[in-house]
């Protein structure tokens, strides 16, 4: 969920409610941990339930949270996590480049990431542990093909050297913050031209109508070459 942290409009902030999920062990807790408080645990536990991180970042002049939540992985917590998709806005789906199997579940993640979240949730598919290099089973290319063919931001990362961690979080952040602005925008529009109503002159909101068009596009795949 998105809201305004502050009545003031000059000074208003956002935060954004963000689900890392993929299979265990794929690194999502050591990918949060390197972005928010640049760790890195080599003999981290699998996460027991759901575990949380507020980040803050600046954009615009406006301070936006990003609340970012590290699902288990585990089949047994299935249930649990379940409900904390709900007001997700934005979504890391994670594989581990080394495991093959990891990659083969995407399919899985994205379907229940929709059946329990809004399907515009901002999503980046993220190839971790690019430092496997000698080990890795999934190819760059067959990441960014699968990422094309969902329509998602991707990005190959490595949370034990900081390689893309950065860059993969504030993908969906800023995507998020775009799309609540543009909305903000608009809905200011149309409040202004309200007036106009009673004069009997027509309103017509090009930009909001090719917003709507642009929905399906808007998550487009993206990589760091």
């Amino acid at each position: 969920m998105a809201f305004y942290s502050d009545e003031d409009e000059q000074t208003q902030g956002y935060l954004f409610k963000i689900v890392l999920i993929g299979d265990s062990a794929v690194g999502k807790s050591n990918l949060l941990a390197r972005f928010a408080r640049d760790e890195f645990y080599r003999n981290s536990k699998s996460t027991i339930g759901v575990e949380f991180q507020t980040q803050k970042m600046e954009l615009d002049g406006k301070e936006v949270k990003a609340q970012i939540w590290d699902t288990a992985g585990q089949e047994r917590f299935k249930a649990v996590t379940s409900a904390y998709y709900r007001g997700a806005v934005g979504a890391l789906v994670v594989y581990d480049i080394s495991r093959r199997q990891t990659f083969d579940s995407i399919g899985r993640w994205l379907n229940e990431l929709h059946t329990h979240s809004d399907m515009n949730v901002v999503t980046i598919l993220v190839g971790n542990k690019t430092d496997l290099k000698d080990a890795r089973e999934v190819s760059t290319d067959e990441g960014k093909a699968l990422a094309e063919a969902h329509g998602l931001f991707f990005m190959e990362t490595s949370a034990l050297d900081n390689s893309n961690v950065k860059a993969a979080f504030e993908t969906v952040v800023k995507e998020i913050y775009e799309i609540i602005s543009r909305k903000v925008f608009y809905s200011r529009g149309v409040r202004k031209d309200e007036k106009s109503l009673g004069s009997g002159r027509a309103v017509i909101l090009e930009e909001e109508a090719n917003e709507t068009a642009s929905r399906s596009i808007i998550y487009r795949c993206c990589s760091t070459g």
